[in-house]
């Protein structure tokens, strides 16, 4: 499994290290899956961090030591319809052959989850539901 992050999963996981988005890298140190982030999502959780938690940017940058981070697609052809702020998000995750992105962001990404015959075949999921749903393209 290679699971994409988005922004707000790094955000959350590194002002709440007993969190669930934290739980994720975790275990993906572990060796359960790789995770993977872009450059434009980490740019974004770090700003975000510097104005609201700029105490947990350490714990950030301890978590990036676990992700790979890949270069940020932006294109205008998105398969799926998103606001621009997160078409790179998207594409990203599509472009480094992941099979999961998870995001906290229900307002946009909310009707593209655990659809992934619509989503290109990845599957976009809240933590919570990776954690603890089985991987909807086995049923």
């Amino acid at each position: 499994m290679k699971v994409f992050l988005d922004a707000n999963v790094l955000f959350t996981a590194a002002h709440n290290p007993k969190g669930k988005a934290a739980l994720v890298i975790e275990l993906a140190g572990d060796g359960h899956w790789d995770v993977v982030t872009s450059s434009f999502a980490v740019e974004e959780a770090r700003r975000n961090l510097e104005i609201k938690f700029p105490g947990a940017l350490d714990a950030f940058e301890s978590l990036l030591d676990v992700v790979d981070i890949v270069p940020a697609v932006f294109d205008e052809s998105c398969p799926i319809e998103l606001p621009g702020k997160d078409v790179p998000i998207f594409l990203s995750a599509l472009g480094a052959g992941c099979t999961h992105l998870l995001t906290g962001d229900k307002k946009d990404f909310g009707k593209h989850m655990n659809v992934p015959h619509e989503t290109s075949g990845l599957v976009i999921q809240t933590v919570a539901d990776f954690l603890v749903a089985p991987d909807p393209r086995a049923s």
